[in-house]
């Protein structure tokens, strides 16, 4: 155990590398239950979130309790069927989560200061 301990002091990982993994083409009827069947093989997990709503079903989002489990995860379990779908499994982006939130955001308010000094872009 130590000398695993001490092989994993000694990796460097990628920057992109962290503990939450995002997972797309879920199944729509898959349980917790199964999830952490799934996913518990690779290591102690924090947290599972499955997406319930419309936008987000078939997807999820689970935590690793230690980086490197979230990594053998991600390396063996994209590409993996469940229920005859294949699991696309990606390290948590934040930045690509909010980009489309923000490029909306921004939109609005440039419609506003638009509208605010009546300027208008339309061509006649």
């Amino acid at each position: 155990m130590a000398m695993q301990a001490a092989r994993r002091a000694n990796v460097r990982l990628p920057p992109e590398v962290n503990r939450i993994l995002y997972i797309r083409n879920l199944p729509y009827k898959i349980t917790a239950e199964e999830m952490y069947d799934i996913f518990g093989k690779y290591g102690a997990i924090r947290q599972i979130r499955v997406g319930t709503t419309a936008d987000t079903k078939g997807t999820a989002y689970v935590v690793y309790e230690d980086i490197f489990d979230a990594k053998n995860a991600c390396d063996h379990l994209s590409g993996f069927n469940v229920c005859n779908r294949y699991l696309v499994v990606l390290y948590y982006n934040p930045n690509r989560q909010f980009k489309r939130r923000d490029a909306d955001k921004k939109q609005q308010q440039i419609d506003n200061i638009k509208a605010k000094f009546g300027v208008s872009t339309d061509k006649k």
